[in-house]
């Protein structure tokens, strides 16, 4: 009987450790967004975020990253008409590329992480939308101008990847732009210099 207060209060202070806390207070966010997944793809967070949310963002963040070096490299040595083509050719080979990487490299039986084909699908078209955004600018014929427009394209991505680790794999935001836009920065420090040579 003396042991039952003890027993409880043990409980009760397992229950407030800080992860405990933290998975909690996770499960209580974006009850919308959560009904709406459910709804879409009849399955729940964690199904979604193996088998959506991973593989796009795996494209995304090649597609956005990989993809400056030449773009950028064809901006700086030639001008806007051959980094549009440059970006174009990149983000479309490279989308087919991460497409079949991602479907080959996993049928999903194993690891549970759902359809190989419809995996490398989102990854495919992830990647090739990460190339293509930053591309875009280079319609403007003025190189200088359609470079400045491509860098605030590129930050704007570089923040929506990162919004998205931050959301469904919970690291926090801070953490995940530092890591996105060193990994940015270096790629873009690789095209201007080549372009330079």
């Amino acid at each position: 009987m003396s042991d039952a207060p003890h027993v409880v209060e043990r409980e009760s202070r397992a229950e407030q450790r800080p992860e405990a806390v933290a998975e909690a207070a996770r499960l209580q966010r974006h009850p919308r967004l959560k009904r709406l997944i459910s709804r879409l793809c009849g399955c729940q967070e964690e199904q979604f975020v193996l088998q959506v949310v991973q593989p796009s963002l795996v494209g995304m963040i090649d597609g956005t990253v990989s993809t400056l070096a030449p773009i950028f490299a064809a901006a700086v040595s030639s001008s806007s008409k051959t980094a549009l083509l440059v970006g174009l050719a990149t983000a479309l080979g490279a989308g087919v590329s991460m497409g079949i990487s991602e479907a080959l490299s996993d049928t999903g039986e194993q690891t549970g992480r759902g359809s190989a084909a419809v995996r490398g699908m989102f990854t495919g078209g992830a990647t090739t939308l990460g190339g293509v955004f930053h591309s875009l600018p280079f319609v403007i014929s003025n190189v200088n101008h359609a470079l400045i427009v491509a860098g605030a394209v590129v930050a704007v991505e570089l923040f929506a990847i990162a919004w998205v680790r931050s959301h469904f794999l919970h690291v926090t935001m801070r953490s995940s732009l530092i890591v996105v836009t060193l990994g940015g920065a270096i790629v873009l420090a690789i095209g201007v210099a080549i372009g330079n040579a």
